[in-house]
C-alpha cells in the first residue's frame, strides 16, 4: 500500500449510541392495543402546556421517530409535553398502527382506547392544557391520527398527517 491509499482507508468511527430522551410509562390503564406509551417532559413547562400525541410510521419505533423528526426538540423550545404510543411486533409485524382493523379502530377498544388512556394518564400527572392536546402521525401513524379524531373528537383540538394519509371527518370504519 502507498501512503496516499492509506490515507483513502477510512476506519469506522466509534460512536456512541445517541441517549434517547424518551421515557417509558409502563402503567398507563388496560391497555387493550398493547402498545407501548413513551413520554418527554421538558424540564422548563409553562401551567397548563399542550401535549401532542405522535404517531410513528411502519417499520419505526417512536425513540426511531423522534430522533429522525426532532419532536422533543420542538417540545424543549416551545413549552410543550409528548406522548409516543408505539406498536409491537407482536401487534403488527411491521410495526404499523392496525388503522384498518375495525376492533382497533373503534371508540373504547383496541389501540384506540390504548392512546386515549396515554393521554388521560399525562393528564393526570401533568399540568396540561385540555383544549390543546392535539395529535399527529406518520403513514400508519396518521391514519391512526385520522382514527383518534374520528373517535376521540372531544379530546383533540387538532391533528396533523403525513401528506399520505389525509385527515378524513368521521370514517366509517370508526364510528361505534
Amino acid at each position: 500500500m502507498t501512503a496516499t491509499s492509506r490515507k483513502l482507508i477510512v476506519k469506522p468511527r466509534k460512536t456512541k449510541p445517541k441517549k434517547s430522551r424518551l421515557t417509558e410509562v409502563n402503567s398507563f390503564g388496560s391497555n387493550p392495543g398493547n402498545l407501548r406509551m413513551l413520554t418527554y417532559v421538558p424540564p422548563l413547562l409553562p401551567a397548563r402546556a399542550p401535549l401532542v400525541v405522535v404517531l410513528h410510521g411502519c417499520l419505526q419505533t417512536a425513540r426511531d421517530y423522534d430522533e429522525g423528526s426532532g419532536w422533543s426538540l420542538l417540545a424543549k423550545r416551545h413549552g410543550f409535553l409528548l406522548v409516543y404510543a408505539e406498536q409491537s411486533r407482536a401487534n403488527n409485524p411491521n410495526h404499523c398502527f392496525n388503522w384498518f382493523q375495525p376492533h382497533d379502530a373503534r371508540r373504547g377498544s383496541g389501540e384506540a382506547l390504548s392512546i386515549r388512556q396515554m393521554v388521560t394518564r399525562m393528564r393526570r400527572t401533568h399540568s396540561i392544557d385540555p383544549a390543546r392536546i392535539f395529535i399527529t402521525g406518520l403513514s400508519a401513524g396518521g391514519a391512526m391520527a385520522s382514527v383518534m379524531l374520528a373517535t376521540y373528537p372531544e379530546v383533540f383540538a387538532g391533528a396533523g398527517s403525513s401528506p399520505d394519509c389525509p385527515l378524513a371527518p368521521r370514517p366509517a370504519y370508526a364510528m361505534s
